[in-house]
């Protein structure tokens, strides 16, 4: 029943991964202080599981607790992770009423959650409202301009962060570095590569390696992707190869991107999205027989595609949807939705691209299964549950479809919408039938 015994228990098993163990201490004490709760809901945002942390943090209120500057960061991060813009904004009102206008350190988690969510002129404001700007507030803002792809302003961040004598590490050049990446400047990022190693003396990662990668392959520079590759002092993940196998799509290299999934395979063996685009470069390529082989292989080796999800958060309210659902009590409206803005796409010129479909059924049906795509299901929601011109966040734990990405740039020029869809590989801001990626992603 001993509270610290607990607290300690508590983390022990968060440190273990242990999520349920670490909340059967919980429930067993029932003489529960702040410091018990903090454990409890730190263990939540550590382990993964954003929606339980921002609950339990709810709870401690209700149950007559005031949250400290620990459980606010806390609960503010997990509203970033979960792109909950509503519960964040909850969050930094709270704060405020409970007086943490002048800590920094919430402000900080404010700045992070709301460059997250996609909000990074409040996240900016809020940045220049801190009294000190220690290094992880750089780190946010700098990452925060970065994801979103405005990657002059996370360069020219960085010069101020110099300017101020603050020293940076290996998170500011991640977000340096994935600016350049974002922005196709690929001497920009050459030139801050080689000055973290020169003159701030920081051992690139696996993440700094990714995104030159990634840079180098975007510009069509293949073989130079390559050869850093073989280089690397560290061993090469699949983010890595990843970055490779997808440059090789864009850019049609087929002798790379085959040799960019051996190493996935290796990496990843049922990671069915690495094969689906090496066989978009052999379709692309009109090597129909190699496309047949590597479906013959994936059906051999029992590797299906993952499962979709996008959600998006109205009224407070998180609504989830997977490919093709129709669980959702609104599901004949969001499909009816959908098929209505179908006709006026069409009307546009717009033809569907099935590439992503990997199964071996008629053209009709490839066409009805990308329509049925989580994001837009995600964004047919928002568009029957939200005022006409209200902006919409839609986050997806998979790779937004070349298809899907048409399919919203057409939407949010014919509905009048900003729409953001944070993806697993940037965030997508789509206003009058354009995105900010430049489609380049």
């Amino acid at each position: 029943m001993d509270v610290f015994v607990g607290a300690a228990l508590i983390d022990m098993y968060a440190k273990c991964g242990c999520v349920n163990d670490s909340r059967l201490v919980f429930d067993i004490i029932m003489n529960r202080d702040v410091v018990l709760w903090n454990s409890m809901i730190a263990t939540y945002a550590q382990n993964g599981h954003p929606e339980e942390c921002v609950k339990l943090c709810s709870e401690m209120v209700f149950e007559n607790f005031t949250p400290t500057e620990a459980t606010l960061v806390t609960a503010i991060s997990a509203s970033a992770d979960l792109a909950a813009i509503n519960q964040g904004r909850e969050l930094h009102g709270y704060s405020w009423k409970l007086g943490f206008v002048f800590n920094d350190k919430v402000k900080t988690g404010l700045v992070d959650m709301y460059a997250k969510s996609g909000n990074v002129k409040i996240a900016r404001v809020l940045f220049e409202e801190l009294w000190e700007k220690r290094l992880v507030s750089w780190n946010a803002m700098i990452v925060g301009y970065a994801m979103h792809g405005h990657a002059y302003e996370a360069l020219n961040l960085f010069k101020r962060m110099l300017e101020y004598s603050t020293q940076p590490d290996h998170i500011t050049f991640v977000g340096v570095l994935s600016a350049c990446n974002r922005g196709a400047l690929l001497d920009e990022g050459q030139m801050y590569f080689d000055s973290m190693i020169k003159d701030y003396c920081i051992e690139p990662s696996v993440q700094h390696f990714t995104c030159m990668i990634d840079l180098l392959g975007h510009c069509n520079r293949l073989n130079e992707a390559y050869r850093l590759i073989t280089e690397m002092k560290v061993t090469p993940d699949s983010g890595v190869w990843g970055a490779l196998l997808n440059s090789c799509k864009i850019h049609g290299n087929v002798e790379l991107g085959e040799l960019a999934l051996e190493r996935l395979i290796n990496l990843q063996p049922d990671d069915a999205g690495n094969y689906v685009i090496l066989s978009n470069i052999y379709a692309q390529a009109g090597k129909w027989e190699r496309v047949q082989k590597l479906r013959k292989v994936m059906i051999e080796r029992k590797i299906k595609k993952s499962i979709g999800c996008s959600w998006i958060e109205v009224k407070n309210k998180i609504h989830a949807f997977v490919c093709g659902d129709t669980s959702h009590p609104m599901s004949d409206e969001l499909y009816g939705e959908l098929e209505k803005m179908g006709e006026f796409m069409a009307e546009a010129g717009y033809v569907p691209n099935t590439s992503p479909v990997f199964f071996d059924v008629e053209n009709d049906e490839k066409m009805e299964m990308v329509n049925g795509h989580s994001e837009r299901l995600a964004i047919a929601f928002g568009l029957i549950s939200t005022p006409p011109g209200a902006k919409l966040l839609v986050t997806k734990n998979l790779r937004v479809c070349e298809d899907c990405h048409v399919v919203i740039k057409l939407i949010s020029k014919i509905k009048k919408r900003e729409i953001t869809v944070r993806d697993v590989n940037r965030y997508h801001h789509f206003k009058d039938g354009v995105c900010s990626c430049g489609d380049y992603w």
